[in-house]
């Protein structure tokens, strides 16, 4: 039987491949258990080819006292927006498949992803967020930005949480593709990736911003490799403490740019680390 694409992004939301902390501690590294394949994790790869500048910087801050704590609750804060933001569209999707599959309004668009009308995504939304367990208080600002911010620009939820692999060694995980409504663009789908901030994203944050977009390229290649779906763009969504998140906007030109630069580093990365074997091999 042919799977659709409909059905190829759904079998993305079981994760088929186990992390190995054991065979390599460096890093994330997550093995197929059918296949022995190994993929190193679409951060990692980030992480080790970023600019030795950015690198040094994140040394440095490491190494002064209590950074470890500060990075600690920032993962905390982030997992709890994170966390309620999959409980939402999650149940959010269910809800609206549900009430659409009864009326007989679940239909496929032209690019072959199934959409319900507009309303039903948002009513759906709102009555998983009415219903949603209480977000930590460290994380419920970041939250509420996120959650306010889907209310108001989603327009279809297709996937939340998938992920995948790809040929060039990298494996990830993506928040949601799904359709968005921003003024002069175009409906979707977009590969979609929620961030927590504790500042603004402005001018001298552009490095950060520059590894978002390139996460969102290896996301890209990840779901077009998985399903052939080729997305009209990508979001990265930067949520606040406070206040209205950040959110940067990829078309899909941009879009092919960074899957094609993801590429690049991933290679990068590759010869790196055979290179730093090689050498601890002939020492």
């Amino acid at each position: 039987m042919t799977l659709d694409i409909n059905d190829k992004l759904a079998a993305l939301r079981n994760k088929g491949l186990v992390r190995d902390d054991e065979s390599d501690p460096d890093g994330r590294i997550y093995k197929d258990l059918d296949s022995g394949e190994i993929f190193h994790s679409v951060t990692r790869i980030l992480g080790t080819t970023a600019p030795m500048a950015q690198q040094k910087r994140l040394e440095n801050w490491l190494a002064r006292p209590g950074s470890n704590e500060t990075r600690e609750a920032a993962a905390k804060r982030g997992t709890g927006a994170h966390n309620h933001m999959e409980y939402v569209l999650k149940l959010a999707q269910r809800l609206a498949r549900a009430t659409s599959n009864k009326k007989g309004i679940w239909k496929p668009g032209d690019d072959g992803l199934y959409r319900c009308p507009e309303k039903i995504t948002k009513w759906a939304m709102e009555k998983a967020a009415a219903g949603a367990p209480r977000v930590p208080w460290a994380s419920s600002g970041y939250a509420r930005g996120l959650r306010c911010w889907a209310m108001d620009h989603i327009t279809a939820i297709h996937s939340v949480e998938f992920s995948g692999n790809h040929p060039a060694g990298m494996a990830g995980a993506c928040d949601l593709l799904c359709d968005l409504h921003m003024e002069g663009g175009p409906k979707g789908p977009y590969i979609l990736d929620w961030k927590t901030s504790g500042k603004s994203i402005h001018s001298d944050m552009e490095e950060q911003l520059t590894q978002y977009k390139c996460q969102t390229g290896a996301y890209s290649l990840i779901l077009k490799h998985m399903t052939g779906i080729q997305a009209v763009g990508g979001a990265v969504v930067v949520a606040r403490r406070s206040g209205e998140p950040v959110t940067t906007l990829i078309n899909q030109e941009e879009l092919l740019q960074q899957e094609q630069l993801f590429l690049e580093r991933a290679e990068q990365h590759f010869d790196q680390l055979h290179a730093h074997r090689d050498l601890i091999s002939d020492s």
